[in-house]
């Protein structure tokens, strides 16, 4: 019997994942009695599991906004999305009715509020709040809940849980209602976080205990992570990407060592000049001179055109699109090889 060598069958290789969560061109207006501010103007990002983007910018740049409307729980009226898909897991979040979307949040996507004092209820006990969404979303009794609670205050390292669970937001430190915080959007092992500002008004010590936190539990559950925040030295350490917003728009993207080691936007490298530095002791702070524009009346050509120092005719008539600077890289600049090569 004569055997026939013939090509044993190779697994086919899996497709790369597509992103977790894929914004596309979003819009969102506030529209009130002055007018119609244009808080968000054609947005684009996508975060993928595990991942962790930054978005930076100054106040009233957009980004809170922006992940109020992916969350669904942007204030309506005033403000309304206006265009744009939210494509989480391949849905479009935009076109799901409430219910639809309410399953989604807690258990698929959860957010972390930056004032965890106002965030929470200061008449309910945290253990209460916390196992509420095991009661909710999971059907369990309130006993059971409780237990989940004092698991999850275990799991976010605060101490005495056991003691503690009974008691009010008011009765824990700042970093303590943060970890807190953390741990209600953590609760259903969600597939992606939005932290908004998680570190804002704490000390430089807890800060770092906060964002090695949230690495730890992303890294444990492989989750998608969106990290807003005004502060570069934050993120430093902990993005793969970050996009820099402003005036409702993204400026420019890139990874995140490639962003500190060469910005291909003015209005990046503004940010980076902003932050102190201990060889500059002594020495009067960087400040990007000038306030973000009025968003019911943003400057024509690029927004950023009138605190640019490298502002000339074409920035104030032309809008500048996102150029590709790099594989991974895009700015909204006119003139960004000069900024990129600017030492």
């Amino acid at each position: 019997m004569t055997l026939v060598n013939e090509p044993i069958p190779q697994p086919a290789t899996p497709a790369p994942a597509g992103p977790l969560l894929d914004v596309r061109d979003l819009h969102v207006e506030f529209r009130m009695r002055d007018g119609v501010a244009h808080a968000v103007n054609g947005v684009s990002y996508s975060v993928r599991a595990g991942e962790t983007l930054a978005v930076l910018g100054e106040s009233g740049s957009g980004k809170s906004v922006t992940a109020q409307a992916i969350m669904g729980i942007l204030d309506s009226p005033p403000g309304y999305v206006t265009g744009g898909q939210v494509l989480f897991q391949g849905r479009d979040l935009l076109t799901l009715g409430r219910e639809e979307r309410r399953k989604v949040r807690g258990a698929h996507m959860a957010m972390i509020f930056q004032d965890a004092l106002s965030a929470l209820n200061p008449v309910v006990s945290v253990g209460a709040q916390l196992g509420e969404m095991y009661e909710v979303h999971r059907g369990m009794s309130r006993r059971s809940a409780r237990k989940k609670a004092v698991e999850l205050m275990e799991r976010v390292r605060i101490p005495a849980a056991r003691t503690r669970v009974g008691d009010y937001p008011h009765q824990f430190s700042g970093g303590m209602r943060q970890r807190i915080m953390i741990a209600m959007a953590m609760a259903l092992e969600p597939d992606l976080i939005i932290a908004d500002e998680p570190t804002t008004a704490l000390d430089v010590t807890v800060q770092a205990q906060v964002m090695e936190l949230l690495a730890e539990l992303q890294h444990e559950l492989n989750m998608g992570l969106i990290l807003i925040t005004h502060d570069l030295g934050v993120v430093a350490d902990v993005a793969d990407t970050i996009a820099v917003m402003y005036a409702g728009r993204i400026v420019e993207t890139a990874p995140v060592h490639e962003i500190y080691r060469a910005p291909a936007h003015p209005y990046t490298r503004g940010l980076l000049d902003s932050i102190p530095r201990v060889d500059q002791k002594g020495q009067e702070l960087y400040a990007i001179k000038g306030l973000p524009p009025n968003l019911m009346h943003i400057p024509s050509g690029c927004p950023f055109h009138p605190r640019c120092p490298r502002a000339r005719d074409i920035c104030r008539k032309d809008h500048p699109p996102l150029y590709d600077v790099a594989p991974g890289r895009a700015s909204a600049c006119h003139f960004w090889e000069e900024t990129l090569n600017d030492e």
